[in-house]
C-alpha cells in the first residue's frame, strides 16, 4: 500500500521565545513493513542537525530556532510504501537489548486497577505460548478501556485509564505494556500513523500509538489494543520508547516566559 502523509504541528507562544530546540522522531525508519518513497520535515527559520539512528533503530533529528519566535509550524510531508508483516517488526536495525523494555515507568507501572486486571487474567484459562498470551493481553486491554477521546490527558497513567474504563490509544498502549511486564514479557510504546475509516474505534486522530511485545522466536510484534488488531499495511511506524513521553514524535525545550499552545 502507498500511504501519503501531511502532518502539521503548530506552536503559538503568548510571549516570544528566545530559543527553541527539539528532538524529532518524525521520519520512518525502513524495515520489511515500510519503505520511504519521499519524506521531508520543515519549519521556517529552523536549523536542522544531522539525522541518525538511535540504539532502538529510530530515526532522530535535532532542530533549533533562534528567537524571538511567536509561532512555529513543523510540517511533515511524505510517502511510504507499506506491507503487511502480520505485526512482526522485521529488518529493523537496533542494538538495544529487549530486556531494557522490562522496566516500567510511572505511566506503565502495574498498580491499582491494573493489578486487579492482572489477577482476573491470571485466574482465567491461560493460552499456551507467548504469542497466544500476548493476543489475550491485548484483548483484555481492549475490553477494559473503551475508546473515548477527551476522557484522559497526556499525564494519565495506565492504572488510571483502566480504573475509569475509558481512554485513547495512548492509554491502551500503556496498559498493554504494563500487563506485558506483569507477565514477564518485554514491551514498548510505538508512535506513528494509521489510515482509518469512520467505523473504526480509534479513527480521526492526527497520530496513533500501539505497543510492541518481544516474543521468543518472533522478535518484536505489534499489538493495537485500541483497534483489536496487529499493525498491517495501514500503519506507518515512527518511533518507540518505554512510554509515550519517550516515544513522542517531538520533544523539546523553549527559553522564554509565557505559555504555549499546541495544534
Amino acid at each position: 500500500m502507498r500511504l501519503s502523509v501531511r502532518h502539521s504541528t503548530s506552536y503559538r507562544f503568548d510571549k516570544p521565545m528566545r530559543f527553541i530546540t527539539q528532538s524529532h522522531r518524525l521520519t520512518p525508519a525502513e524495515s520489511a513493513s515500510q519503505k520511504v518513497v519521499d519524506w521531508a520535515v520543515s519549519a521556517e527559520g529552523a536549523l536542522f542537525g544531522a539525522t541518525f539512528l538511535d540504539g532502538a533503530g529510530d530515526t532522530v533529528t535535532t532542530m533549533t530556532v533562534q528567537g524571538p519566535v511567536e509561532r512555529i509550524e513543523v510540517l511533515v510531508t511524505g510517502t511510504v510504501e507499506t506491507a503487511d508483516t502480520a505485526g512482526i517488526l522485521r529488518d529493523h536495525r537496533e542494538i538495544v537489548s529487549p530486556r531494557v523494555y522490562l522496566q516500567s515507568t510511572a505511566a506503565t507501572k502495574p498498580t491499582g486497577a491494573l493489578l486487579e486486571l492482572v489477577r482476573k487474567i491470571t485466574q482465567a484459562a491461560q493460552p499456551e505460548g507467548d504469542l497466544a498470551r500476548a493476543h489475550a493481553l491485548a484483548a483484555a486491554v481492549g475490553e477494559a478501556i473503551a475508546y473515548e477521546p477527551g476522557t484522559t490527558d497526556a499525564h494519565t497513567t495506565a492504572a488510571e485509564a483502566v480504573a475509569q474504563g475509558r481512554g485513547v490509544c495512548q492509554d491502551h498502549a500503556h496498559a498493554l505494556i504494563a500487563l506485558s511486564h506483569a507477565a514477564g514479557l518485554p514491551a514498548r510504546y510505538v508512535s506513528g500513523y494509521l489510515l482509518t475509516s469512520d467505523d473504526e474505534p480509534a479513527a480521526g486522530e492526527a497520530s496513533h500509538a500501539w505497543a510492541e511485545i518481544h516474543l521468543d522466536g518472533l522478535g518484536w510484534v505489534g499489538f493495537d489494543a485500541a483497534n483489536g488488531c496487529c499493525p498491517d499495511a495501514r500503519y506507518i511506524r515512527l518511533g518507540s520508547g518505554r512510554d509515550a513521553r519517550e516515544a513522542a514524535p517531538i520533544r523539546g525545550v523553549s527559553r522564554g516566559g509565557g505559555a504555549e499552545a499546541l495544534t
